[in-house]
């Protein structure tokens, strides 16, 4: 049996990349929004990344990311 060709292969390559991609971004918004969830239930950004052992600029990126991802997705404007 033949391998495939290498053109073949890029593209199954660059399909599963496409996936993997859109898969992580819909992670990142899930947890976003228990990151929001979070704030919610323990009042600030820093109340989180304390229970969850991590910086306060590591979950308000996560959130601010998030917000850019969701502005943009609905035609909104950013600051960038």
């Amino acid at each position: 049996m033949e391998p495939k060709p290498w053109r073949d292969r890029v593209r199954d390559e660059e399909e599963l990349l496409a996936q993997l991609n859109q898969a992580a971004s819909e992670a990142a918004s899930r947890r976003a929004e228990a990151l929001r969830e979070g704030v919610t239930e323990l009042g600030t950004v820093a109340a989180v990344a304390r229970d969850l052992g991590r910086s306060w600029q590591a979950v308000d990126q996560a959130l601010k990311r998030d917000e850019r991802k969701r502005s943009a997705d609905t035609g909104g404007t950013t600051t960038e």
